[in-house]
């Protein structure tokens, strides 16, 4: 199974306590059970990272030191979470950017603004971008995708909560 970057700015009390080296394995980790009609996630799961989508709620507390992940935790957005997809956008070209860390932090440090209602400097929310790895770039992934992140569990979505 191939991975992709995850960059976690934030270490919650929680991260910090629980925090070692992961290599999330995929073993077991597939599609997020989704309503067919809303496309909102059903059930918690670990969803395959290819699998996630804009809008989908995780917990990401007990990550924060990892770095390459093939699975993430998803849960329904009524739940407690930490984590939300906000935005992703599509990168252009063949060869794995070496800047695509600094691509992927302007993006989604711009579209920051626009999903919580408030900019990044006065929000008590963080983000990280999740990115292609150099094995997922070279199998055709160019998609980043941005998540939003809270030192506190909070329940429904971030969008518009100028927090």
């Amino acid at each position: 199974m191939t991975a992709k970057n995850l960059t976690v700015r934030w270490m919650s009390a929680v991260s910090l306590a629980a925090a070692a080296a992961l290599a999330l394995s995929a073993c077991g980790a597939g599609e997020a059970q989704r309503d067919q009609a809303s496309g909102e996630i059903t059930a918690a799961a670990e969803a395959n990272v290819f699998s996630v989508q804009v809008g989908d709620c995780l917990n990401l507390a007990d990550m924060a030191s990892a770095t390459e992940v093939e699975s993430l935790p998803t849960v329904p957005c009524a739940d407690e979470h930490d984590g939300e997809v906000y935005a992703e956008t599509t990168l252009e070209g063949d060869e794995y950017p070496a800047d695509i860390d600094t691509q992927a932090d302007e993006f989604c440090y711009g579209e920051f603004p626009t999903f919580v209602g408030k900019d990044y400097e006065t929000s008590t929310l963080d983000y990280g971008p999740l990115t292609p790895s150099t094995v997922s770039w070279d199998q055709g992934d160019r998609v980043v995708q941005c998540i939003l992140m809270s030192a506190e569990p909070v329940t429904g979505s971030l969008e518009g909560a100028a927090v």
